[in-house]
């Protein structure tokens, strides 16, 4: 794959970093456009809150990466954004531009959700191209090899780093195929976005439209395709029996989701007995 597009001066441009600036462009044009289309917000707004949810991303996905390796030197390193860790900060971040701009909660997150969806997707491409987590080894037809990943999809790499079982006829200097995963993140997360843009798009008297509908479902959809992605990633933080740690985050992120639009549902009742 690609580690290295070109030079500007001593830094070192990587697809990675590319496709990571434009993943937050078009969440900003996305979710600036959500803020203008549900009148809570300006392009101001959008911008603040990209930024904050940037910095607060960036920095939650080295700490979590240098937490899973306990390793503090890795924030220094050029690898290494878990997209768990800057998921959490980043929101974190996000929650306190609201507040701080008066941003109606529930409505602002309706439109923040679907640039969240359609970020991850395009991040996710720049994952691919520098090779970087791929998944297990694949007979299917469109398995992709990497000899230049992090690490390369060599047996020997496999078995060391994920502890992948290889059969023994397989020498360790053998390129295998895998899952492009990262490439099947892109897929179901554009899904996602579309799933957010159709119900942005027809909300509206008689549609049931309520502030955070758009929000919950999609916070429990990209939960569900992060744990079910995991069964195929190469990794090796199987902490909770044969679940990985971004696994047991995303179980707790759909039990919330569930619990909060169990809530509404209770509360929506309560009004309408009272009415």
């Amino acid at each position: 794959m690609i580690q290295e597009l070109f030079h500007l001066g001593p830094l070192s441009i990587s697809p990675f970093g590319v496709m990571l600036m434009l993943a937050f462009l078009v969440g900003y044009a996305q979710l600036s456009r959500n803020l203008r289309w549900l009148g809570i917000g300006t392009a101001d707004d959008a911008s603040s809150m990209m930024l904050w949810a940037g910095l607060g991303g960036i920095a939650g996905g080295k700490i979590y990466y240098a937490l899973l390796y306990r390793d503090w030197g890795l924030l220094l390193s050029r690898s290494g954004l878990v997209w768990y860790g800057g998921f959490l900060l980043g929101t974190a971040a996000v929650l306190f531009v609201m507040s701080r701009r008066r941003l109606p909660f529930w409505s602002t997150l309706d439109a923040a959700t679907p640039a969240l969806a359609l970020g991850y997707g395009v991040g996710r491409v720049g994952c691919f191209l520098v090779g970087d987590d791929y998944g297990v080894p694949t007979d299917l037809p469109w398995g992709v090899e990497f000899p230049v990943g992090l690490p390369p999809t060599r047996a020997a790499y496999l078995q060391s780093e994920f502890g992948i079982p290889i059969p023994d006829d397989i020498p360790g200097a053998q390129l295998m195929a895998v899952h492009p995963t990262q490439l099947y993140e892109t897929a179901i997360a554009l899904v996602i976005w579309g799933i957010g843009f159709w119900m942005l798009k027809s909300r509206g008297e008689g549609s049931g439209y309520r502030p955070g509908g758009v929000a919950l479902v999609l916070f429990a959809l990209l939960a569900v395709e992060r744990f079910g992605i995991e069964f195929l990633r190469a990794k090796d933080d199987r902490l909770l029996g044969q679940l990985t740690l971004a696994q047991g985050i995303s179980l707790l992120i759909l039990i919330t989701v569930l619990f909060l639009a169990w809530r509404r549902v209770r509360q929506s009742h309560a009004v309408d007995a009272s009415s």
